[in-house]
């Protein structure tokens, strides 16, 4: 599955001219969190969505204008509570949208874009910031830039470089919002969360594999079994590993990056991954079995010198409580915990 950042490039690789809909804002039950983006071709055709419905028709409807103009527009558009409805929601609110023109012949959006392509391949975390201080003029590759936590890609800009420096204070809990200084930014965090690695290939780790590939998640299997750890088991699973019995050094066997998702069902090893899982800086660590295992599991590691706080990060039982007895239940609690994770 492509990333919205890989069908930019894509298009602007072809020398095919779009527009993005970025949400900036929103109230009441907008169906999409702000920070959503879609591309519009000039075709018609979309990639990604900002809410289905109204909502993205009438971006549909406005990108022909900016396609003319090649400027950028902000756009408030009120959903009434029959678009709600349509939508599946239960009354209406207000969208801010961001309207903005991408020129393939832009040789340093190119540029920005080709860098976002390649730290997201590289799995390294960024942030895009993008000045948009004038809605109604051009938002050219000049007015975007790229930090990471060690470097800042693109024009010299005393007021950028500040923010940047901001950013890295708490840089791996960015969340999308619109920074306020001289000018007007729009700071997108990209970070590489959506890798899920289960541990144990069970049957319950089959079902889980089948709802978070559906989900977008890179999901990898991790499994001492290999006649359990395999594609014939796991046909969607984007890997599948075969480790050591012991489940030891599996960061050297199988790297796992940070903010990554760990669910842990395996046979009576969960203390030794879940001791490895705690020094990862996972975004997300689940673990399946009753209370009675992780209060016997917890205490070994507290005295191995593991502090509370970090076991307290730690979601178990896994999943959320919706009585789920069958493996097919329990992925849809596990699935439904982790779309909980992605989203807080």
């Amino acid at each position: 599955m492509k990333t919205i950042i890989e069908h930019i490039v894509d298009s602007l690789n072809e020398q095919n001219e779009i527009v993005t809909a970025t949400i900036l804002q929103k109230s009441g039950s907008a169906p999409r969190e702000a920070g959503a983006k879609m591309v519009i071709r000039k075709d018609g055709s979309i990639e990604g969505t900002i809410g289905g419905g109204t909502l993205e028709a009438m971006a549909m409807q406005l990108a022909p204008e900016i396609f003319k103009t090649k400027k950028c527009s902000i756009e408030d558009i009120e959903l009434t509570d029959d678009d709600a409805r349509a939508a599946g929601m239960v009354c209406g609110g207000e969208v801010s949208v961001l309207l903005e023109y991408l020129d393939a012949l832009d040789i340093h959006q190119l540029n920005t874009y080709h860098k976002a392509k390649e730290l997201k391949t590289l799995e390294t975390d960024f942030v895009m910031i993008t000045k948009i201080s004038d809605s109604s003029k051009r938002i050219t590759g000049k007015n975007k830039w790229i930090c990471t936590e060690d470097d800042l890609f693109g024009e010299d800009d005393k007021e950028v470089q500040g923010i940047a420096q901001e950013l890295r204070e708490n840089f791996n809990h960015i969340k999308f919002h619109l920074y306020l200084g001289k000018q007007r930014y729009m700071i997108e965090p990209f970070y590489d969360t959506q890798r899920l690695y289960i541990v144990g290939a069970g049957h319950v780790s089959q079902q889980i594999a089948a709802l978070t590939k559906t989900l977008g998640f890179y999901t990898v299997i991790i499994d001492d079994r290999d006649a359990f750890a395999n594609k014939e088991r796991f046909p969607s699973a984007d890997e599948v590993h075969v480790v050591s019995s012991t489940y030891e050094n599996l960061q050297q066997t199988v790297h796992i990056p940070k903010n990554s998702y760990i669910v842990i069902v395996t046979r009576g090893v969960d203390k030794i991954v879940l001791e490895q899982a705690l020094t990862m800086k996972a975004k997300y660590i689940g673990m399946i079995g009753s209370k009675t295992k992780r209060n016997y599991v917890y205490n070994l590691l507290l005295n191995e010198g593991f502090d509370q706080k970090d076991l307290d990060a730690v979601c178990c039982p896994i999943g959320v409580s919706i009585n789920a007895q069958t493996p097919e239940e329990i992925a849809i609690s596990i699935a439904a915990e982790l779309i909980k994770a992605r989203r807080s």
